[in-house]
């Protein structure tokens, strides 16, 4: 795990202990730091006694009490309490995890009060950084496409024999993860949360994507939930990257904010100014669509900037395997590809996975979050016939079937069936849901699962 003496004597309170959590706890104790942990799930507290941790030593408590006390902290081990029930004075920061809201939470006010940096894990691996073997840092956020573009670019590096890992929010948590040896490359994918809990993050390639409204309970509107997002670029120290839109850098003032000489790339002229071609889409085969377009332009130009070569970057692209349940080839039968997109929940992230195929036998339904699919409509001219599955099953199909051919088939396994029955060489079986999973699945990662079992099935 990533440790630094930096830490050592520091007191620390860690607020949650999802994975991030769990992760900070351990990487803080390993570094001789006092930690005081909490989580108001009573499991994850427990959870933190035979964790592991600096030397093998068990973490946690000594009594059988789920709710352990402070004062039977052993040597190398958390405390635990409520730091809302705590004087922080004198604590080096209270690291919480992303999903504790602080515009609501009184962890802010508790903690300013008593002049403590509420701060993430991401803040702690830029305060690690020093002690590290030389490396650098990619930093990516925005509002869609972020994984995938961590994704690919860790894939580009890896390819090409560049030690490099991939963390923030994807993957394992970073401060759980091994350093890399000198000359790797840390792959971090930070949403706007993460990036409003760290400080002192200078990466040596940031990349902003594009920014459109989202997670506007958390913010004070549009132009803050932006704010937030290119505070990515205030962070960057002189010589280094920023790779983003022309129109973000200029509606949000993407390169105003830092300490000037951050060298500024734009992701619409990566092609032209690089000997690219738009038709090398077609080799990529886990990056179709406009909007993976732009994720790989943004990728092509953060790994040229690592030093990597054209052909590197080509091979790369197209060995890419894509993520689990975003336009994820599962399988081809008899020329038809059949892809799991089921991580497209609702009509708007459903619509790139339609615009991305030309000719598209498409599976939908489940618990439906609006009764409109306008966003997918421009793009049912690539729908050869549609499959409606769910409890909106009957409401999807009275929308579409005055433009395309309907199959109310009902459930997952009769849509894949009869989708592959109707399919011709050269069409795409489509699981791009638009709704939610609940009705009939455990999670969107159950309904992937499960339509990969019945490709696989075809294929026996």
């Amino acid at each position: 795990m990533i440790v630094a003496r930096a830490f050592a004597g520091q007191r620390y309170a860690v607020l949650g202990l999802a994975r991030s959590g769990m992760a900070t706890v351990a990487a803080l104790i390993a570094s001789g730091a006092d930690v005081l942990a909490w989580d108001s799930d009573e499991e994850k507290r427990a959870a933190l006694s035979p964790l592991p941790l600096a030397g093998g030593v068990g973490g946690g408590f000594e009594s059988d009490s789920p709710t352990p006390n402070p004062s039977r902290k052993r040597e190398g081990n958390p405390s635990f309490a409520d730091p809302l029930s705590v004087d922080l004075s004198g604590f080096a920061g209270v690291v919480v995890s992303p999903g504790v809201p602080l515009n609501r939470h009184p962890i802010a006010a508790h903690a300013k009060a008593a002049g403590v940096p509420v701060i993430g894990d991401i803040e702690l691996f830029a305060q690690a950084r020093g002690e590290l073997p030389p490396h650098k840092v990619v930093g990516i956020t925005g509002t869609n496409g972020k994984s995938t573009t961590t994704a690919l670019i860790h894939h580009i590096l890896q390819s090409a024999g560049v030690p490099t890992t991939m963390g923030g929010n994807i993957g394992l948590p970073i401060l759980g993860q091994e350093p890399l040896p000198e000359g790797g490359v840390y792959v971090l994918e930070l949403s706007s949360y993460q990036i409003d809990l760290t400080y002192g993050l200078d990466c040596d390639v940031a990349v902003l994507l594009n920014v459109t409204p989202d997670h506007l309970d958390r913010y004070d509107g549009f132009e803050a939930y932006a704010a937030s997002k290119v505070r990515l670029f205030s962070m960057l120290g002189t010589g280094h990257n920023g790779i983003a839109r022309v129109t973000d850098a200029r509606d949000f003032g993407v390169f105003d904010g830092g300490p000037g000489g951050v060298v500024a790339s734009f992701i619409e002229d990566v092609f032209d100014l690089k000997n690219w071609t738009k038709r090398s889409q077609s080799n990529w085969p886990s990056l179709q669509g406009p909007h993976n377009l732009e994720n790989a332009m943004a990728a092509v130009e953060a790994c040229d900037i690592l030093g990597l070569s054209h052909d590197q970057i080509e091979m790369g692209l197209c060995t890419y395997p894509g993520l689990p349940h975003r336009m994820e080839r599962v399988g081809t039968r008899g020329g038809v590809a059949f892809v799991n997109d089921s991580k497209a929940t609702n009509a708007e992230a459903a619509a790139p996975a339609l615009a991305a195929f030309p000719a598209v036998r498409w599976i939908l339904g489940g618990k439906a979050k609006t009764a409109e699919l306008d966003a997918c409509l421009p793009h049912l001219a690539h729908v050869r016939s549609a499959y409606t599955i769910g409890e909106a099953g009957p409401m999807l199909a009275e929308l579409l079937r005055p433009m395309v051919p309907v199959t109310e088939a009902g459930t997952l396994e009769r849509a894949v069936a009869a989708a592959a029955n109707d399919a011709a060489p050269g069409d795409v079986v489509l699981l791009s849901p638009a709704c939610a999973s609940f009705d009939q699945f455990r999670d969107f990662e159950d309904r992937g699962d499960q339509f990969r079992a019945l490709v696989k099935g075809l294929m026996a």
